[in-house]
């Protein structure tokens, strides 16, 4: 629905909801947790939901967190904090901060076709000195790419950067990714060696994708902080779309789920099937984007309210986007020694605050 308003010029103009693509851009979802250290040896996803870090052959080292930081209206921000200098730059060294999309939620744009519209982004920024850092478009699905460049200062400001429209090369309609946004903040020669590609989309050349930018990694001094990333389709940036909460937590949580807070948490219910192992479903909250790969962290306890067994979660083999059977396995601790056959067991964290369970279907 359309939500009418009057803009600076005394003009009514329409408002749309739904027009950020970029799902936790105000950075209030971290449900991995609030803080990582020691990043920089290798990529992915350590903090606020759907941002991902992709740190190669650097000797650089940081610590990324969620932090309070934020300029008037938004509560949180992304903060990189250089803990380990990398001054002696190699030629395939880069530090890059993305989003990644499927290609089902970019129809909108038309790209490679006539009709192809612009890609505006816009995002707060500020640091602790002047840098030039690059923001890049990368369509995965064509191999083709456009950068331009923007400023810090040890202020909060808002940039605002218009991509032109792409007649060339469609993006998938599937949930693989085919577009990411990349904000460059690190690189050697292998990607600032040529001509930004800065006015069009071309075809992928390395060495003209974050020409012209600084190095996060050149001081321990060194940090970065982002908050309010919005891309949305035309020529014009508007206001940040703010969204719930709830809203925010449910669409990160299409790629990334994670249970268990407390001492004996309870997780599920299953039933043994033979002496030492037990068969649980596991409904999860809302429908992925893809079947889930699961992991755990911390120690489990089956109970079947008269014995308790010390157990490991594995997959079992049913790993569907609306739910998932995991496997228990272990020998419980009594005068029965093991499980037993047809036992009720109620699965739960053996009072221990880092048991978790996770599900994984990023892109």
């Amino acid at each position: 629905m359309a939500v009418s308003r009057i803009n600076e010029a005394g003009l009514n103009v329409n408002q749309f909801g739904n027009r950020n693509l970029i799902i936790n851009g105000a950075m209030k979802v971290a449900q991995r947790g609030t803080s990582s250290t020691g990043l920089g040896a290798a990529a992915g996803y350590f903090t606020c939901d759907r941002w991902y870090i992709n740190s190669a052959n650097t000797a650089g080292r940081l610590t990324m967190s969620q932090d309070s930081n934020g300029p008037s209206g938004f509560a949180n921000c992304i903060k990189l904090d250089c803990t380990t200098a990398d001054t002696s730059i190699a030629s395939n060294e880069s530090l890059r901060l993305i989003q990644k999309f499927e290609g089902q939620d970019l129809q909108r744009f038309a790209k490679g076709t006539s009709a192809a519209k612009e890609f505006t982004v816009s995002f707060y920024v500020k640091a602790n000195a002047a840098f030039t850092f690059g923001c890049e478009l990368f369509d995965n699905d064509n191999s083709r790419q456009i950068s331009k460049t923007f400023s810090t200062t040890t202020d909060w400001v808002r940039h605002e950067i218009t991509f032109p429209a792409d007649t060339t090369g469609a993006f998938a309609d599937d949930n693989a990714l085919s577009l990411q946004l990349q904000f460059w903040l690190h690189a050697g020669s292998d990607f600032t060696s040529g001509t930004l590609n800065s006015t069009s989309w071309a075809s992928n050349t390395d060495a003209n994708r974050a020409v012209g930018i600084g190095s996060f990694f050149s001081s321990t001094s060194n940090d970065f902080y982002i908050t309010g990333v919005q891309l949305e389709v035309g020529d014009t940036a508007t206001d940040f779309e703010h969204r719930s909460f709830a809203d925010e937590l449910q669409r990160c949580k299409r790629y990334f789920q994670i249970y268990g807070n407390t001492a004996y948490h309870p997780f599920f219910e299953a039933g043994s099937y033979n002496t030492t192992n037990a068969v649980g479903f596991y409904m999860l909250d809302g429908s992925m984007r893809a079947s889930p790969t699961t992991s755990t962290a911390g120690t489990f306890q089956a109970s079947n309210y008269t014995t308790s067994a010390l157990s490991s979660l594995t997959n079992y083999g049913y790993l569907e986007t609306d739910g998932t059977a995991i496997m228990i396995q272990g020998s419980c601790v009594g005068s029965a020694g093991n499980f037993g056959n047809g036992l009720f067991l109620r699965i739960r964290a053996n009072n221990d605050t880092s048991a978790r369970m996770k599900f994984d279907a990023e892109l």
